[in-house]
């Protein structure tokens, strides 16, 4: 169990990153090492547009007062999905994606971080029992 010193100190990353101002935090499989759900440089590839388009779009970050910001990124090793990726998860909003190569990913992000509305083309359902 964490001490007090080391509490205050995750308090204060916590406070540095803004984290009580983020909305959305989408994670996305792209260090995969058994690269069962894409290649590597897929993931890769996929992880640098990522980064860049919410840095661009001023996305990133904490909320601030001007509106911009509110999105967290994390890149994952494993989603545990294993097919079909690079595979991407938005939370709170828990859909998940397939797929997510550059043109879906400026997809999800224009129409879901920023619209608000999931991607239904790339979004990933569990199977259902018939």
């Amino acid at each position: 169990m964490s001490g007090a010193k080391d509490l205050a100190k995750a308090r204060a990353a916590l406070a540095t990153i803004g984290g009580e101002t983020i909305e959305r935090h989408i994670f996305l499989c792209a260090l995969s090492e058994k690269q069962k759900c894409c290649r590597r440089e897929e993931g890769e590839r996929a992880w640098k547009y990522l980064k860049k388009r919410l840095k661009e779009l001023g996305l990133a970050g904490p909320k601030r007062a001007d509106g911009s910001g509110g999105v967290q990124r994390t890149k994952a090793d494993c989603l545990q999905i294993c097919e079909a990726g690079p595979i991407a998860l938005v939370w709170p909003d828990r859909v998940w994606y397939h797929s997510c190569s550059e043109p879906v990913l400026e997809r999800i992000i224009q129409q879901h971080l920023i619209g608000g509305e999931p991607v239904e083309e790339f979004r990933l359902h569990a199977a259902r029992d018939s």
